[in-house]
């Protein structure tokens, strides 16, 4: 009897710890839309307080850049939207070079936390469920993942935080994931990091930036052109396969 309540109590524990990180992440958010802070994450916010970040930054720029990642982890883990103003921002306030790089670094960490945290929770429990389909994604997603998952970077057709996610729950690997992540989201954020580097007089006159930029042709065929060859190896394979 004893063994077997110390068994139950263990698995509860297992369950707690499983389960424990999601359950922070999802609080945090929850407290966060409470408090309002996607409100914050808008061009009127950044419009009015610009003058106030701008002397934040020059008094401290080292703890600033520091606490501007922090943000973008944040932002990135808890899916909150307004990812484009903490870029275009990035650019405002640090400079093109230095906010895209300060951007991707936020982007990128909050996105393999939130990676993460969905693996720890969710993983096992959907790879029990679907364990046959499983079974049949995951040698495709651990060869080509990599590449699948760059060309989305590259062409965020879909949601950030659901790029976030499904490869999380289809067991892709931390490594590609992270690789990928880092090198896709480098031409979105110095394009955003340009628009945000001459955007000030923009924001001081109450307008709105124009982001059409982002979807010209001259941005958008070269994202295509990378996507594309970004999956070159993909179809090459396929074709070998199908030719050999």
């Amino acid at each position: 009897m004893a063994e077997a309540g110390a068994g139950v109590h263990r698995a509860a524990m297992t369950r707690v710890k499983r389960f424990a990180p999601l359950a922070v992440l999802l609080a945090a958010l929850i407290v966060a839309y409470a408090a309002g802070v996607q409100h914050q994450l808008s061009w009127a916010a950044l419009a009015h307080h610009q003058a106030a970040l701008h002397a934040a930054v020059a008094a401290h720029p080292v703890a600033c850049a520091g606490g501007y990642v922090a943000v973008y982890i944040a932002a990135v883990a808890l899916s909150l939207p307004g990812a484009a103003v903490l870029t275009v921002a990035g650019g405002l306030l640090f400079g093109i070079v230095a906010g895209a790089a300060l951007a991707v670094t936020g982007a990128t960490l909050g996105a393999v936390l939130l990676f993460l945290v969905a693996r720890h929770a969710l993983a096992d429990l959907l790879s029990a469920k679907a364990g046959r389909l499983m079974a049949r994604i995951r040698p495709g997603l651990e060869r080509d993942g990599f590449s699948y998952l760059l060309a989305l970077r590259l062409l965020p057709v879909f949601p950030f935080w659901l790029v976030n996610l499904a490869p999380a729950l289809a067991g892709m690997r931390l490594a590609p994931f992270a690789a990928a992540t880092l090198l896709g989201i480098v031409p979105g954020s110095v394009v955003f990091a340009s628009i945000g580097a001459g955007v000030g007089d923009v924001l001081a006159r109450g307008g709105t930036p124009d982001l059409a930029l982002a979807l010209s042709p001259r941005i958008l065929l070269p994202l295509i052109g990378l996507a594309a060859l970004s999956l070159a190896p993909v179809g090459w394979r396929h074709w070998r396969m199908r030719h050999a």
